[in-house]
């Protein structure tokens, strides 16, 4: 289907939409397009302990639209009803990404999304649920090398990984989905890679990590998921507006992706010059394997933080594919990836963030 031809979803720019996490990196981007779209009541959902400055900055540029500031706390049941009420649209934004326990993570980023989901269901004026999930959540452990990775792939199993994060976003995506078939909310999941851009300074883990002074470039000649945060937010409220994908999962990252070798040159050519040494793949691999066994020779006293289901899923050789979102949703990247990254090294030059 051609994407001039993709239906809309029958939701007025009248309506409520609500946007959890509206006051974070990508949140606030997601309201701009929104307002940028001539909706005319949006509810911004933040945490009390969250600025409200990128939220109060966009309120100055509304003409004749309703940008409605909520605080509370998605722990909170009461707090996630007066969130929804009349609320025909949801973007769900929030999450536990700074928790690195699994009870803090399952708690920020499931518990919270089964009290707002319960909430949908009680008003019962819900047409979409589009829950932002993560690229964190695939496995590719048993592709072949150089293999393509989209949304067919499967996501890991337990907490083999070891990361919190991860084992929360499973979780909740699978949450959404058991509601979409026992409570008939209506739901999208989208995938965003590796979102950068200014406001996220860090240099993304996928092309190495900073470890006793020296940086250690373990990505070399993989692909970087890279998602521009302008383009992650355009596919975020496409998701929401399109009809006929209820109950799909889109991932979006940009065109003509650059390798973590490329991406790093880059950054040292346009930010700071720093240290680094490249560790060849079957080494960094074999040091995640040593680690492991360390691990359980140790009974768990050393946590697996280096293990071989995060090297596959970070700097194993793979190829990333945007067609589903583009063909079924009718996206394409606002922001190109030579200008998006541009911006970035712009604002890391201006910020010293090395990352």
């Amino acid at each position: 289907m051609d994407s001039e031809q993709i239906p809309d979803l029958d939701i007025s720019k009248d309506d409520v939409v609500l946007v959890t996490g509206a006051a974070g990196f990508i949140g606030s981007r997601v309201v701009q397009s929104l307002l940028d779209r001539g909706f005319r009541h949006i509810r911004c959902f933040i945490r009390p302990s969250s600025s409200a400055s990128r939220v109060a900055s966009l309120m100055k540029q509304t003409d004749g639209q309703e940008l409605e500031l909520l605080r509370g706390d998605l722990l909170s049941k009461e707090d996630c009803l007066t969130a929804t009420r009349d609320v025909k649209l949801v973007y769900h934004l929030a999450a536990g990404r700074g928790q690195k326990s699994f009870p803090d993570a399952y708690l920020n980023s499931v518990v919270t999304t089964r009290n707002l989901l319960d909430a949908c269901v009680q008003h019962k004026t819900i047409r979409r649920f589009v829950n932002v999930g993560s690229f964190a959540v695939y496995t590719n452990t048993n592709k072949t090398r150089a293999r393509m990775l989209d949304e067919t792939c499967p996501v890991e199993q337990g907490a083999q990984r070891g990361e919190a994060y991860c084992f929360a976003k499973i979780r909740q995506d699978e949450l959404v989905a058991e509601y979409g078939r026992e409570h008939d909310i209506p739901y999208v999941i989208v995938r965003p890679g590796a979102v950068y851009g200014p406001g996220n300074l860090a240099l993304t883990g996928r092309v190495g990590i900073d470890t006793f002074g020296v940086f250690l470039h373990l990505g070399g000649s993989s692909v970087i998921p890279l998602s521009y945060v302008d383009n992650a937010a355009e596919a975020i409220v496409l998701a929401g507006l399109k009809a006929g994908v209820d109950g799909e999962v889109f991932n979006t990252v940009d065109d003509d992706l650059p390798t973590s070798r490329q991406f790093l040159r880059l950054y040292k050519r346009n930010v700071r010059r720093f240290r680094s040494i490249y560790v060849p793949k079957p080494i960094s691999f074999g040091l995640c394997w040593m680690w492991e066994r360390y691990c359980r020779s140790s009974m768990d006293q050393l946590p697996p933080v280096f293990n071989r289901s995060r090297w596959n899923a970070l700097w194993k050789k793979t190829r990333y594919s945007n067609q589903k979102i583009k063909t079924r949703l009718g996206w394409k990247p606002v922001v190109s990836t030579a200008e998006a990254e541009r911006r970035y090294f712009a604002a890391c030059r201006e910020g010293g963030n090395r990352g």
